[in-house]
């Protein structure tokens, strides 16, 4: 049995996480509003059902067909288990913030696996590079 030191295993956070964090809440804070005032009214459905549409219904049109077709869901997952398999920063921010995008709308199964695992690739990247990441794979072996 290994005893580590408390210190030895906390990841470090630096500006890339920070901007990285900053991403994750601005795309899920865009995707709630972007929500809240254009899918969820029902006064939607109807200006957007019209011959002379408003604009922002296509991208309302575009959200409700991605979210349909479960073309959020599936790519964060994706992202996620990238992000996973090569502890990498940059696909852990785009998998966490697309797997939370995802679950905001209604892709939730595959959104919230692929956060989950975007999350554990980015703490994985942001480990100190004297952690040894490799001994989980030895264990596993034995």
């Amino acid at each position: 049995m290994h005893h580590y030191e408390a210190r030895g295993m906390r990841a470090r956070f630096g500006r890339a996480d920070l901007i990285g964090i900053a991403v994750v809440i601005a795309l899920a804070a865009a995707a709630a509003g972007f929500r809240m005032a254009t899918i969820e009214p029902r006064a939607y459905v109807g200006l957007c059902a019209a011959a002379h549409a408003p604009l922002v219904c296509a991208p309302r049109h575009a959200v409700l067909w991605l979210q349909y077709e479960r073309l959020f869901g599936f790519p964060a997952l994706l992202l996620g288990l990238l992000a996973f398999a090569f502890a990498s920063r940059a696909l852990g921010v785009a998998g966490a913030a697309l797997g939370i995008v995802a679950v905001i709308n209604y892709n939730g199964t595959e959104g919230i696996v692929g956060a989950a695992l975007a999350l554990w690739g980015w703490l994985e990247a942001a480990m100190p590079a004297a952690f040894d990441r490799g001994e989980g794979q030895r264990h596993a072996r034995e």
